[in-house]
């Protein structure tokens, strides 16, 4: 439904900190499925750990957090080329069930739980092959900047 050029135009962020690849599924207002690909020549894994890589927990947030931007953006039909940003105002509820690694096909899933003056819920997922790696509620802040 969305490649990386369309992506970029709903995210701020860039390599190497752009964490989603592809959007499979839009529903505004509702849900959104992404991905991310997990590659081995990704700077992180010089240090998270050589020997044995695996992607940080945190950028599993991450990655989150931003398909739950992207939904919460096309939803409102903003862009940040409107001068609007989405904030990572929090996480609850965080749990981490399998590790990710190089190869891997980080699946991404939020869903909109509710919104209120600005301040975005959302129940997360991401899985590898259909396991749950990492679930999340996140909290987004819709700003202007």
């Amino acid at each position: 439904m969305m490649d990386v050029r369309e992506i970029r135009e709903y995210l701020p962020h860039r390599y190497p900190f752009l964490l989603v690849d592809r959007v499979v599924e839009l529903v505004e207002g509702d849900v959104i499925r992404a991905y991310k690909n997990v590659s081995v020549n990704e700077d992180v894994f010089n240090g998270h750990f050589p020997q044995a890589p695996i992607f940080p927990g945190v950028l599993m947030v991450e990655a989150m957090a931003q398909a739950a931007g992207i939904l919460g953006f096309k939803t409102q039909n903003k862009k940040p080329s409107d001068g609007s940003i989405y904030l990572f105002a929090g996480a609850d509820n965080v749990r981490f069930k399998r590790q990710v690694t190089p190869g891997d096909r980080l699946d991404l899933e939020a869903k909109v739980v509710s919104e209120r003056r600005g301040i975005w819920k959302f129940e997360c997922r991401a899985t590898v092959d259909g396991t749950l790696a990492a679930s999340a509620t996140i909290l987004c802040a819709d700003r202007v900047v």
